[in-house]
């Protein structure tokens, strides 16, 4: 992770696999080989690898570490300036989540879809994500989104997720460079790479943040220029957090047969969905009322659905996990009400093994 990321921020050290001890244990026997280093500066710790260790890993996995580690690749010639090393920890934060969520990081692990070389595919059969830097390898292209905030892009069977990190705050957004992002990942995949893979409706919006408070905060409308985030562009902006639920909610995303389990337990005592009611929905209560799944945080879908009601004097019901409740009560109108999936109840019986 090191190796492919240029600099871990050691606060991500425990969502890594393996028990803490273990954890602790592995990074001192690094250390005392002299393979990893701690780097310290402007309150911000990280792990970081040294020479000796970059020689090891490009002759062991040349097609694994080659790209990160030869040249004049960022990740191994590091800036020391706070700002590109914050944003080297927000690629890490999105990166782990991948990660624990079974979605492939590395580059012998997936199609090398933006490479000027790229390898043929006619499909996608695990998720993979492309972090910013893979992106960039296309050349002269990508110069074209300069000043863009996101971290990578996510391919799953269905959709192309261009994905951002929040981290702790909220951010300042390009509006004019994350369109062109959009607009070039149009071009790129859906017309000239992966055309018999995605038609241009598959780009869509996944957003990382620390809590579910930035997801509140973005929905009330009290953040300023978040318009970015909620005016249409994406007809999808799915918000998760940096964490374990985050990790599974990213699963549910990433493999379309759990989401259509889950939605059929969820629809079970529901009527169909009313496609011409001017409430969006997913299903009529027995009051015909409309009813929201909202379980992967779709932003732009939670706030039409509320503004609707709101405007339409109307009442309905979003169905979403325990743990997104309260942040989605504190944006949404009077005529919201709220169904919970308990989230643990609901993480053993789709994970854990009988």
């Amino acid at each position: 992770m090191v190796a492919v990321l240029g600099e871990f921020p050691t606060d991500q050290l425990p969502r890594l696999s393996g028990g803490d001890s273990y954890k602790v244990n592995v990074v001192k026997a690094l250390k005392a080989h002299r393979l990893l280093r701690t780097y310290y500066a402007d309150g911000q710790r990280a792990y970081r690898l040294t020479s000796r260790a970059k020689s090891l890993l490009t002759a062991d996995n040349p097609n694994r570490f080659a790209f990160a580690l030869t040249g004049s690749a960022e990740t191994n010639h590091i800036k020391s300036e706070l700002t590109r090393r914050l944003r080297l920890h927000r690629i890490a934060e999105a990166t782990v989540t991948m990660q624990n969520a079974g979605v492939r990081i590395f580059r012998d692990e997936k199609p090398d879809v933006f490479s000027p070389d790229r390898e043929e595919t006619n499909r996608i059969n695990l998720p993979a994500f492309y972090n910013s830097r893979e992106i960039k390898a296309m050349g002269t292209v990508f110069v074209k989104i300069h000043g863009a905030r996101s971290v990578g892009v996510l391919l799953t069977e269905n959709e192309i997720l261009v994905a951002y990190n929040l981290g702790g705050s909220l951010m300042k957004w390009s509006y004019k460079a994350e369109m062109r992002t959009k607009a070039l990942m149009k071009t790129v995949l859906c017309r000239e790479r992966l055309p018999n893979l995605y038609s241009p409706d598959a780009v869509q919006g996944l957003l990382f943040g620390n809590d579910m408070d930035l997801a509140a905060e973005i929905l009330a409308g009290e953040s300023g220029k978040q318009y970015f985030l909620l005016d249409g562009n994406y007809g999808h902006f799915y918000y998760l957090t940096n964490d374990r639920k985050g990790e599974r909610l990213l699963s549910l995303l990433c493999r379309e047969e759990l989401r259509e389990r889950l939605d059929e337990i969820l629809l079970t005592d529901l009527y169909e969905a009313d496609e011409g009611m001017t409430v969006e929905n997913d299903a009529l209560d027995e009051n015909g009322s409309p009813v929201l799944l909202a379980y992967t945080c779709d932003l732009p879908r939670i706030k039409r659905f509320d503004t609707a009601l709101q405007l339409q004097n109307k009442t309905g019901t979003v169905i979403c996990f325990d743990f997104q409740k309260d942040a989605l009560c504190r944006c949404c109108g009077e005529g919201v009400q709220f169904q919970t999936i308990d989230f643990k109840k609901w993480e053993r019986s789709f994970f854990e093994p009988p």
